[in-house]
């Protein structure tokens, strides 16, 4: 940015000055959970007005900062967060018989910094793969699905690319900043949300501001993140608007080639208005322009003989509906858009070329609830979405997809058990009917039990049907998902542990298949050296297990410990790669993270680890991927409710465990930064 110098270089001096603020970190309104009720988040399925936000406390006279008891929200320890990522309406998650994580705007705050795979590793069951550092491609597992078979949401727009090759979502373009809420569904969720969600949903909502929010950040790797929204918000309206800028050099690229670098504009905005106390109109967009340099990314089929410079993405998504709620029924219609555009710098015997696809869709949906009886509710949607891409190599290509769904479910503490059907109409390979069934029971006061059974579907991307590499005779990606635990909340919501085991089988798994000197029927055509075609043609499984515990012994300190285990294995009768792990799905992670609040000043302390076990970069098994250790100090001393300055020191240990073949990793950085509210 003109007139900002964003250079930090750590010399002697400078690392001293920062590791004496760096005490330990974090964010002082996180030494406890927040005091209310999380809401729910806005989707397709549920765009309801964000809840007011409590005023904010006003410092005694006369200080600059309240004295440390007052530094802290209320002591309760036992906030139940809302979803509609399970059923499509808003419950409890004590209510629910799949696992759904919630992370709220205190738990983002207290993880901090603009490299999204620190929120990952904040999710059970998350693993990813990056081609080098933040910005670089990202691709998300979870629970050993593919990256392509995690659906992503952002207020409710569906933001895979349906211009890539396998239609999945780059959280390489997506950081930590401009977020207000994240909520998972951790296993195949294709009855509510359809195509796309074999191994999980992800709804990333972005915030309804009151007043003033603003943060900077400077670091190591000359790392600048910028964050700032302002927005009105009234009973009758809201309205909102945010924007942020994010740049980092030395992105480690592939180790035979120089490092590249990362930067970001976004900018986004969201409103409200009550046309009465039934209806509102609700509205949201986001636009992201995101550029890296290097080879920090894979190349499509077409460009692979090249040599990989830079990559722009350009996202541009939004989304207007209404939302009725009164009495036994609520309503929810809008129509949705997205737009992502990738330009791809390679170099070429000839000089530099410039190779680009756009991707786009349109989605017009309604979904509702019917409360027949107390606990009792039908919950039912239709929507239809048009897509189409084109690119350099190919013409323009489009397809349709129209679906209905209904669920019928019974909740109350005691228990739930619910069951739903859905049908999807795609014009390219047909119809597909998707079940699932779901089941909790209460055995004692804080223990609950659940199980559940679920199928999903993928449909072939655009690009996998009527590119060169296409096969329009393609049928879709299938799963069945099965998944049970125990949950347990007790002493006041101070202890809470959950256990969850599952199973996830997955068949027409489409994968390239290359045709030099194959003799494969489907190859007819695609035999020329380096050439392809796509095809049905794999298998997987992934099982495991999941524990969870959260202990808030007091106000003042807080300790959370995830560890996950998934065995994701090859299974395509008579592959070549039978029985082997899948690439880049570590079998072990863990994440511990504790908080403490200091008597100095409300000065809050902490601490994360991230570790993972070994992993295989290739399908094959012969490039292992060392295991890894990821330790973070931080630090967070607030003036009043207005003011936080914060601190981190990134991967203590300097481990440079890569999670994708090739590709270096980070090391130890220090940031630094201030946040201001009003």
């Amino acid at each position: 940015m003109p007139g900002l110098n964003r250079t930090m270089s750590c010399d002697a001096a400078l690392c001293a000055a920062l590791l004496a603020v760096l005490s330990a970190p974090a964010q002082a309104q996180m030494a406890a959970p927040a005091p209310a009720q999380t809401p729910p988040p806005q989707t397709p399925n549920a765009q309801t007005p964000a809840p007011q936000t409590p005023p904010a406390q006003t410092p005694p006279a006369g200080e600059d900062y309240p004295p440390p008891e007052e530094a802290q929200a209320a002591p309760d320890v036992a906030p139940i967060a809302v979803t509609t990522l399970a059923t499509g309406s808003a419950l409890p998650v004590d209510q629910l018989a799949q696992p759904v994580t919630v992370l709220t705007a205190d738990d983002l705050d207290r993880i901090g910094g603009a490299d999204i795979t620190r929120v990952l590793a904040a999710i059970p069951g998350a693993t990813w793969h990056r081609d080098g550092a933040a910005g670089a491609w990202t691709g998300l597992h979870l629970r050993g699905a593919a990256s392509d078979e995690v659906l992503v949401l952002i207020d409710g727009v569906r933001m895979q690319d349906v211009a890539a090759p396998t239609g999945g979502f780059d959280f390489g373009t997506l950081t930590g900043l401009g977020i207000d809420r994240v909520d998972v569904l951790r296993g195949t969720g294709s009855v509510v949300w359809g195509g796309g969600a074999l191994g999980g949903v992800m709804a990333i909502t972005t915030p309804e501001t009151k007043g003033l929010n603003a943060s900077v950040e400077v670091g190591s790797r000359d790392t600048l993140a910028e964050n700032i929204a302002y927005g009105l918000r009234h009973d009758r309206y809201a309205l909102s608007l945010n924007t942020g800028y994010t740049a980092t050099d030395d992105v480690p690229g592939r180790r035979e080639n120089q490092a590249g670098g990362f930067h970001q504009w976004r900018f986004g905005g969201r409103g409200r208005f009550n046309v009465t106390d039934a209806f509102s109109l609700v509205a949201a967009a986001r636009y992201a322009d995101d550029k890296a340099t290097g080879n920090a990314f894979p190349l499509p089929h077409e460009l692979a003989a090249d040599t990989a410079r830079s990559l722009e993405t350009e996202q541009l998504s939004g989304r207007a509906g209404g939302h009725y709620d009164k009495g036994a029924v609520t309503l929810d219609g809008g129509y949705g858009f997205a737009t992502t555009r990738t330009v791809y710098g390679v170099g070429t015997p000839g000089g530099l070329l410039a190779a680009n696809w756009l991707g786009k869709s349109q989605r017009a949906d309604l979904t509702g609830a019917v409360r027949l009886a107390p606990g009792l509710a039908v919950n039912f949607g239709a929507d239809d979405e048009w897509t189409g891409y084109s690119g350099s190599f190919d013409a323009q290509h489009r397809a349709r997809i129209a679906s209905v769904h209904g669920l019928i479910g019974w909740h109350d503490a005691h228990g739930t058990l619910t069951a739903g059907y859905r049908h999807d109409d795609h014009s390219a390979f047909g119809g597909h009917d998707t079940l699932s069934f779901s089941a909790s029971a209460r055995l004692a006061e804080g223990l609950r039990l659940r199980a559940s059974y679920a199928e999903g579907f993928k449909a072939p991307t655009l690009y996998q049907l009527y590119s060169g590499y296409g096969n329009g005779a393609l049928n879709a990606e299938t799963a069945q998902s099965y998944d049970g635990g125990l949950d347990y909340s007790g002493f006041g919501g101070t202890v809470r542990a959950a256990l969850s085991l599952y199973r996830r089988d997955s068949r027409n798994l489409i994968e390239f298949l290359r045709c030099a000197g194959s003799a494969d029927p489907r190859c007819a055509g695609h035999t020329a050296p380096g050439d392809g075609v796509y095809a049905n043609a794999g298998a997987a499984r992934a099982q495991g297990g999941e524990f969870e515990l959260t202990l808030v012994p007091s106000i003042k300190w807080r300790f959370s410990a995830l560890y996950s285990h998934d065995n994701a294995t090859d299974r395509t009768p008579g592959g070549a790669a039978l029985g082997k792990d899948l690439p880049s799905r570590p079998r072990d992670s863990a994440t511990l993270s504790t908080e403490w609040t200091s008597p100095f000043k409300g000065m809050v302390l902490g601490a994360d680890l991230h570790l993972q076990s070994a992993s295989w970069g290739d399908a094959a098994n012969t490039a292992r991927l060392a295991p890894g250790a990821i330790a973070t100090l931080r630090a967070s001393l607030p003036f009043g409710s207005f003011l936080d300055f914060y601190g981190r020191i990134e991967n203590v240990l300097n481990d440079h465990a890569p999670t994708a073949a090739g590709y270096g990793a980070p090391g130890r950085g220090v940031f630094a930064g201030v946040r201001v509210r009003y």
